[in-house]
């Protein structure tokens, strides 16, 4: 298998270097089958998932799946154009990036659409971006810029430890008024990994988690649909045909799901019984449907992902690729923590969120975000592969 884009970078090489540097394979081939298993796998399950739902909703059983693989083609286009990007311009233009998404994420407070009371999406033309979702690639890229160039301060000065923390508090804010506490604690969690993998005081860490829990406990508190959402997680039977109803038919799908599942296309629960199945309630369709080993293995394939991005970050701070490297711990961290919370909402571990299942869920930006987070990680790859094959070469026989 070739990956498009990776091939004529490997007929450069060639021409660059000798023969027995270009025999290494250019790019992580396992990591490209794992995105690929799941790109495959959500299609499949987005399909199965929402027949009823477009049935319902458009008099169209494959209406989602139809969308779902427009957004994959798009995909597939952009990440012929973002593989070709060096990973120095993202580190040029990362501050650009987030005021992109500040201005975004200010519109849509005041031209956004509203969906379930919530207004996070822009509309451009046939297409609604939420604005949300490109948060975090954007805010990652200018994280990981601010830590090549402050990253010595971070480790030695509390203020240089504050700064980052004050830019996520202000797009927490912008979220927090869609509103999207979800994307909050994503950023916030892997805002705070990051920063100590690059070195931060212990206490520094310790003293904005405490604060951090104390927010999220006051915006809980504060908010009575948010307090209905964590009563209904500790006992969603309570209320089995109110405040917790998803999380009840969430359970009744993984209950019927048992050891091998009921067969693709089998599930009850889609059926008008649980909503938002083919988006942020996906992984309980796919235990109902698949069964413990199929959730197994859809786990297996993420965190797979997101152990590889973990793995490549270090290889690149190994070589001084410090842009590279913390991006692609940021990716990892963001891929686990943000599976971690969608499964642990469907299997009423957590509280209700409303975020998706990386490369899985349904949803156009969230597909194209991902997708493109995927690829700046064989990018990154690439280049710390060149800069090996390139020292080889210089090193005497």
């Amino acid at each position: 298998m070739t990956l498009p884009g990776l091939g004529k970078f490997k007929t450069w090489l060639a021409g660059n270097v000798d023969a027995d540097a270009t025999n290494t394979v250019m790019y992580d081939r396992t990591l490209v089958w794992m995105v690929l298993g799941l790109i495959v796998t959500g299609f499949v399950m987005v399909t199965s998932a929402s027949i009823p739902a477009g049935d319902f909703l458009v008099k169209d059983p494959f209406f989602f799946a139809r969308r779902d693989a427009i957004y994959l083609s798009l995909c597939f286009l952009l990440s012929l154009i973002t593989l070709r990007i060096p990973m120095d311009v993202w580190l040029r233009y990362s501050n650009f990036m987030l005021l992109g998404t500040i201005i975004l994420l200010v519109a849509v407070l005041f031209v956004g659409s509203s969906v379930n009371g919530a207004s996070r999406w822009v509309a451009i033309g046939p297409l609604r971006i939420q604005p949300a979702e490109l948060s975090k690639l954007s805010f990652f890229c200018y994280l990981s810029s601010y830590l090549v160039r402050k990253v010595e301060e971070v480790r030695n000065n509390f203020w240089g430890f504050c700064k980052p923390m004050g830019v996520m508090i202000a797009l927490a804010i912008l979220l927090l008024a869609q509103p999207d506490l979800g994307t909050v604690v994503v950023l916030f969690v892997t805002t705070l990994t990051l920063l100590f993998l690059a070195g931060a005081k212990l206490w520094q860490f310790l003293a904005i988690i405490s604060s951090g829990l104390f927010s999220v406990g006051v915006l809980i508190v504060t908010e009575p649909y948010r307090m209905r959402r964590v009563t209904s997680f500790l006992d969603p039977w309570k209320d089995a045909f109110g405040d917790g109803y998803q999380l009840t038919n969430s359970l009744m799908a993984f209950g019927r799901g048992t050891l091998f599942g009921q067969g693709l296309g089998h599930s009850v629960q889609k059926l008008e019984y649980l909503p938002e199945s083919h988006t942020d309630f996906i992984f309980a369709i796919i235990a109902e449907e698949l069964g413990y080993f199929g959730v197994v293995l859809v786990l297996a394939m993420v965190f797979f992902v997101a152990f590889r991005a973990m793995m490549i970050g270090r290889r690149a701070l190994q070589l001084d690729q410090r842009f590279s490297g913390f991006l692609a711990c940021a990716i990892g961290i963001w891929f686990s923590f943000q599976t971690f919370i969608n499964v642990g909402a469907a299997a009423g571990i957590l509280p209700t969120k409303g975020l998706t299942l990386p490369l899985v869920s349904y949803g156009g930006s969230s597909l194209i975000v991902m997708s493109t987070a995927v690829v700046l990680l064989l990018r990154i790859d690439y280049e710390i592969r060149l800069a090996n094959a390139q020292a080889f070469v210089r090193s005497p026989k």
